[in-house]
Parts: C-alpha cells; sequence; structure tokens
C-alpha cells in the first residue's frame, strides 16, 4: 500500500557566500511526499491543504516544501495524489466512515471536493 503527493516545485539557490555564484539559480523539479497511511497521524493532509485539486493556500504549502527541502521554494503547484489500488481502497474507507469531517454526502464527493480529478492510480508492481 504506497501513495504520495506529487507537487510541482520551483526554488532558488541563494549562496550565502559572497564568492560563490550559481547559474542558473533557480531550478524545478518533482517532489513526492509520501502520504501517510489512511487513520494515521498527517493522513489529512489533502483535506487541510487542498481544494479541488491544487494547494487552498500556496503560501503555506511553499513554507512546508521549504522546511522539507532545505531551500526557498518560489513556487509549488499540485499535480495529483499517485496511489495504488490498495492504498485508494484504504483512503475511501476511512473517509467513509466519516463523512461528516469532510461536509460530504458520498466518499467521491469529499475526494473531489479535495482533490478534485487529480488521483492518479499506478500498478503496483
Amino acid at each position: 500500500m504506497q501513495a504520495a503527493y506529487v507537487v510541482r516545485v520551483r526554488f532558488r539557490l541563494a549562496p550565502t557566500e559572497g564568492w560563490v555564484s550559481v547559474d542558473p539559480a533557480t531550478f524545478e523539479t518533482t517532489v513526492r511526499w509520501t502520504a501517510p497511511e489512511p487513520g494515521s497521524d498527517g493522513w489529512l493532509f489533502f483535506r487541510d491543504h487542498c481544494w479541488h485539486g491544487e494547494f487552498n493556500e500556496p503560501a503555506h504549502a511553499r513554507e512546508l516544501l521549504a522546511d522539507a527541502l532545505g531551500v526557498p521554494v518560489e513556487d509549488a503547484s499540485f499535480s495529483e495524489l499517485r496511489t495504488d489500488e490498495a492504498y485508494l481502497d484504504a483512503l475511501k474507507s476511512e473517509v467513509g466512515a466519516d463523512l461528516t469531517r469532510f461536509n460530504a454526502d458520498s466518499t467521491s464527493e469529499a475526494l473531489s471536493k479535495y482533490l478534485g480529478s487529480s488521483i492518479h492510480v499506478v500498478d503496483e508492481r
């Protein structure tokens, strides 16, 4: 059972020594943030940070990523929740167990509210 939040990130290297320079100073990369097991600490990341498949507070997302990467993050855009079937099944089960926490009438509505159409199921092999 595996899943990760996939985020496109643009960051800048800012040398602290005057005798060092970089060119280019800005880089783009893809970050894969491991999604916690549904029901465990941090599993509500998608509810707390996403809305219709985008970060609901981009500045806060940039801060979280800057802390995790150790570099200033200029831009971060949520791409997808990349998951296997087992994780998605567990996520749906956990969401469906308490729809009120998602202000939704169904599991699919809850997932759509926060992740939009950005759930990408990949083969476990």
